[in-house]
């Protein structure tokens, strides 16, 4: 396998691109529009071939890369199937496997952050990849008051991955301390937000953040449902 994890500074936003060494073939997980260019460019130095560009959710902090990626090198575009999108060339729901070479992704709906938030579990030899999106973060969980956002419906998807095995490698949608990754063991330890009785203390904790909206939200939410290509 070939892994990298890419950073978009103004959103502090995580791309990843995962490839199959064999067959050359790669995908992009949650790609920003600005750094269009260098994904190109280390596509070209790998020696490697786009498949498909994939979306953790519709994001609010920057637009996506996806539509622009698909003009360039013929990659196919997925959202997940709640995306309200008429621009991509499939749709993925809970359970559905994605393929690149040899390497599989298991689809897991993880909504609360938004409706349409997934999850993506990489298995391969020894390692398990999770990559969260905004639903579990390093030491942090996504806020939950847009975007049809549900913290009872995230407390209950968090559950869900933390009952992943501890070594579980975390891979969020972004981290604005600096850190690169993390695993289920150390979240369920140290994360401040999972430090919480049940699913109501959980709820009313989310709804006493008062978080102000992201400052690209009215323009990269419409962008985004049309693949970054408005």
């Amino acid at each position: 396998m070939i892994f990298r994890q890419l950073f978009e500074r103004e959103s502090s936003t995580y791309t990843y691109l995962i490839a199959d060494e064999q067959t050359r073939q790669a995908l992009l997980i949650d790609p920003v529009k600005s750094e269009l260019n260098g994904y190109l460019q280390l596509l070209r130095e790998l020696d490697l071939r786009l498949e498909q560009v994939i979306e953790t959710h519709i994001h609010a902090d920057h637009v996506t890369a996806a539509g622009s990626l698909r003009t360039a090198t013929g990659c196919r575009t997925l959202l997940g199937e709640p995306t309200s999108s008429e621009c991509v060339s499939a749709t993925f729901r809970e359970g559905d496997r994605l393929s690149v070479g040899n390497l599989t992704l298991q689809v897991m709906y993880t909504p609360g952050h938004t409706s349409d938030s997934y999850s993506f579990l990489l298995e391969t030899g020894n390692r398990r990849l999770l990559f969260t999106g905004d639903t579990l973060l390093i030491r942090g969980t996504g806020r939950t008051d847009f975007q049809n956002g549900d913290a009872a419906a995230q407390y209950r998807s968090l559950q869900r991955l933390l009952a992943l095995p501890g070594d579980t490698e975390v891979w969020p949608g972004h981290d604005y301390k600096g850190w690169t990754s993390s695993t289920i063991a150390e979240e369920r330890a140290h994360n401040p937000r999972l430090q919480v009785t049940d699913e109501a203390a959980y709820v009313q904790l989310m709804a006493n953040l008062k978080l102000p909206n992201p400052r690209l939200m009215d323009v990269a939410v419409p962008a985004n449902r049309a693949c970054g290509e408005e």
